[in-house]
């Protein structure tokens, strides 16, 4: 047990202990946590110290009561991966996949800028812009169909960001920033919901004349340098299923 954990109340323990069990994949989905009588003689607290441990795991999602059987692990929603997240993960560690996460379907080409993607932009619509696609997918499936689009201006300066391969030598954005010699200063991230229309479906490889009927998460990135050009917009369509999720350190 962590210091910290060992300073928490008893109840907290309880929770922490188990938390750790259920992230790490120690206790499964489907599999049973002991029960409160038991909880409360193993820890030596109440039962209803003991009780308040697994409220707390039920409400943090981890867990659901059944009546008639116990506390059952729960199967968690797969989170998804946002471009932004992809540039933090870039920045500490060098590679912006997460863990367990691969891409494939490299594409690559230079199209006009659709309304929305030349207001992104501060483009004129129907002006030059590259436009990259692939797809991120771990070991449940696809993660997200992801769309960079790219004033065509930094092609020139970055010739392998209008080909149909995977990057090399860093992410767009890191090819860029070197070429230019400005950083990344700024990103401004939305989240959405999203119902699926039939080419979007395709694009999830999923039957485009039966699409989902519950939304997906649709999150976009704007990555500004340190001269304010807007260099990069990211769209990334969630796979059915997949939340966002994001975690941050807080300061005391």
């Amino acid at each position: 047990m962590s210091e910290q954990i060992g300073h928490r109340a008893p109840y907290a323990r309880i929770a922490a202990h188990y938390t750790e069990l259920i992230t790490s994949g120690q206790l499964r989905p489907g599999e049973l946590l002991p029960s409160i009588k038991t909880l409360a003689q193993e820890w030596n607290v109440s039962t209803a110290t003991a009780e308040k441990a697994l409220r707390q795991l039920r409400g943090e999602g981890l867990v659901r009561g059944i009546h008639g059987i116990g506390t059952e692990v729960i199967d968690r929603p797969t989170p998804m991966s946002s471009g932004s997240q992809r540039q933090d993960r870039g920045h500490r560690s060098g590679s912006s996949w997460g863990a367990g996460e691969r891409s494939d379907s490299h594409e690559a080409s230079v199209v006009s800028a659709p309304a929305d993607v030349a207001a992104a932009l501060d483009i004129v619509p129907g002006a030059d812009v590259i436009r990259r696609c692939r797809v991120y997918r771990d070991r449940r499936g696809i993660v997200a169909h992801s769309t960079s689009w790219i004033p065509s201006e930094y092609g020139e300066l970055v010739p392998q960001l209008a080909k149909s391969a995977r990057l090399t030598g860093g992410t767009s954005l890191q090819l860029i920033a070197q070429a230019t010699g400005r950083p990344i200063a700024r990103r401004i991230d939305s989240a959405s919901a999203y119902l699926l229309e039939p080419a979007d479906a395709k694009l999830l490889e999923l039957d485009p004349s039966n699409p989902p009927t519950d939304p997906v998460v649709v999150m976009t990135a704007k990555f500004i340098d340190s001269a304010g050009h807007v260099v990069e917009y990211g769209v990334d369509l969630g796979g059915p299923g997949r939340t966002w999720l994001t975690e941050s350190e807080v300061t005391q």
